[in-house]
């Protein structure tokens, strides 16, 4: 187990890759059967052969199913946490303790059934994924869109069209949405009844989505089958429903398994692919080093008649260090945030020795894997005011607790000892440490964020980030969202280094660029953010604020153009474009506005 430090051997010089024909293992490209064993066999013929391999698929369809997948226990951020029900996982084409493979889907499409993980590095040095489509057969969201409205009789009716990659059976006023019926068990893979736990809306005409209530399950009179994937329900009421052509997307809220899963690697890319759906949750990185994600379509495939690409977001990186670089990619149809690039904070829960500190995972759907190293650097910051402690670094020296891959030891806990004792002011429930090695630099350009319920782009890392050339429309929420968070998610940490540039921003939700730290404690000569830079973007907005920022050290917005979306021939804006709380040196100079922009500062 390579622990967090996650620093593999380093292979031999590169010779040409050994190809690896997975239909030569059985799998059928014809997409008739089942071709997990088949997959799975030559992964495990290619880790033996100890050299350069490529796994190649012929073009086709090919069926995985999660019955004979590789099957491992593994505890994943921002899932399930320590659940015992879900510390096994399915996965569907894993590249495990092996170096410098490439995964060659040669235009193949991947359709996976049940609940499992796509795809998985775990352990792997200088692997590549490329040049393939993956799909859900039955994906864990439903889109239900309303096709008709209208009142008959003096009762109110809708009638809903569904994908067809949703089973379901209608029973007296309800709708029971049963998954996939497993061909091993005959019962479904997943079930949920009428509305499920989550719902968000989605407006094809508009290309906007949001999170909203739920109002096709009130005052059920009768639901009726219609054939055809369409099914009409009646209500006890008159008024006609006002939301034709409208999509209810709907879902559970359990993250059992990670859509794809970057664990303890080194040098792994994504290229070329269509993501059409994730299943459960999105791409996790996960304490490695050097993640690309290049020119991947993340958005439903435009004939399964779908809107939603994924359970939750697409992007999720936590305690990854190097560079995370994610380009030119399309982020279209989330169920949260498409990119999310952030540390954990960890809270202190005891001091055994004057240099050992026990600390907690917090959040539930966090823990189970390490978060420290032998070598590694932490740092100390008190809850209250989100900054460093005097003297706040120490070196890991040693570590006791979770693995990532068993239950052997507790889940949520781990006993960390330092090179040195610990610094003053480390208080049990007031302070938290971040492993700060583990912290990435990033790139993010050229992507295209739409249909997006939530934030465009969450990011907290001390190292440079630049995001730039990137097309975010309609934003249900900030744009950029700028956080450290020691009071709900526990996502660390602070920027230090922090690019904005030459981005679009289209019919955004206000704040466009929202800096928000949880510190109660704000002092502007100490901030948790520093060295903030919004330069030379378009902004076409409504009236919303463009910036606001909390407790940051040197904020500058400079030669930007902010132009209003429903002309200059209409009432002024009312809102500031710009709200700093407790900051210091905010330059604001060489933009270009609309006239009716409110371009006041407000400061406190």
């Amino acid at each position: 187990m390579l622990g967090a430090g996650f620093s593999p051997a380093v292979a031999a010089p590169i010779s040409k890759p050994v190809v690896v024909d997975v239909t030569a293992y059985g799998a059928d490209p014809t997409g008739r059967k089942d071709s997990t064993p088949a997959v799975a066999a030559a992964l495990r013929h290619a880790k033996r052969l100890d050299r350069p391999v490529r796994i190649s698929f012929a073009k086709g369809t090919y069926q995985l199913y999660p019955e004979r997948a590789e099957t491992r226990e593994l505890y994943v951020s921002n899932t399930v946490g320590a659940d015992q029900r879900y510390r096994d996982k399915k996965i569907g084409l894993l590249v495990e303790d092996m170096h410098d493979v490439t995964v060659d889907g040669g235009g193949a499409k991947l359709v996976y059934h049940g609940l499992q993980t796509a795809f998985a590095s775990i352990r792997s040095t200088n692997v590549t994924f490329q040049n393939f489509s993956f799909d859900y057969a039955a994906p864990e969201v439903i889109d239900a869109t309303v096709a008709t409205t209208g009142v008959a009789d003096g009762h109110a009716y809708r009638v809903l069209s569904i994908p067809a990659g949703s089973p379901y059976r209608v029973s007296g006023t309800h709708i029971n949405w049963l998954g996939e019926t497993s061909p091993a068990t005959g019962e479904p893979y997943w079930s949920g009844v009428d509305g499920l736990q989550y719902t968000q809306i989605h407006d094809p005409e508009a290309e906007r989505t949001w999170r909203g209530d739920n109002p096709l399950f009130n005052d059920v009179a009768s639901v009726t089958d219609l054939g055809g994937r369409r099914i009409r329900i009646d209500y006890t009421t008159a008024s006609q429903p006002k939301d034709a052509g409208l999509v209810y997307q709907m879902r559970l809220i359990e993250r059992t398994e990670p859509g794809a899963f970057i664990w303890e690697s080194k040098n792994v890319t994504m290229r070329s692919m269509n993501a059409y759906y994730l299943q459960s949750f999105g791409v996790v990185g996960q304490f490695s080093e050097n993640i690309s994600i290049d020119k991947v379509n993340f958005a439903p495939d435009p004939k399964s008649g779908r809107s939603t690409a994924s359970f939750a977001d697409f992007v999720q990186m936590s305690g990854v260090k190097g560079k995370v670089s994610i380009t030119r990619n399309v982020f279209d149809g989330p169920h949260d945030d498409p990119i999310n690039i952030h540390g954990t904070y960890l809270e202190v829960v005891g001091k055994p020795g004057p240099s050992t500190v026990t600390l907690a995972y917090e959040h539930p759907q966090t823990a189970g894997f390490p978060q420290f190293a032998p070598g590694d650097k932490v740092e100390f910051a008190t809850k209250r005011t989100m900054t460093p402690l005097k003297d706040a670094h120490a070196v890991v020296t040693a570590v006791d607790g979770p693995s990532g891959t068993d239950h052997k030891k507790p889940l949520t806990t781990m006993t960390v000892t330092l090179d040195r004792p610990l610094p003053a002011g480390v208080e049990i429930g007031g302070t938290v440490a971040e492993n700060i090695t583990a912290t990435p630099s990033v790139v993010i350009s050229h992507n295209v964020f739409r249909n997006v319920p939530t934030r465009g782009v969450l990011v907290t890392t001390r190292k440079p980030v630049l995001i730039t050339g990137n097309r975010f429309d309609g934003m249900s929420m900030a744009s950029i969202y700028i956080s450290a968070d020691a009071y709900q998610w526990y996502e660390s940490g602070p920027v230090d280094d922090l690019t904005i540039r030459g981005n679009s921003f289209t019919r955004p939700s206000g704040p466009v660029i929202f800096v928000e730290p949880t510190n109660q404690v704000i002092d502007p000569a100490d901030p948790v953010h520093h060295h903030i830079s919004v330069d030379r973007n378009t902004f076409d907005i409504g009236d919303v604020t463009v910036v606001n920022a909390k407790s940051v050290g040197g904020f500058d917005f400079t030669g930007n153009t902010v132009r209003r979306l429903d002309g200059a021939d209409q009432p002024p804006y009312t809102s500031p474009l710009f709200v700093f709380h407790g900051s210091s040196g905010i330059r604001i100079a060489r933009n270009h506005y609309d006239k009716g922009l409110n371009t006041s500062v407000v400061e406190d």
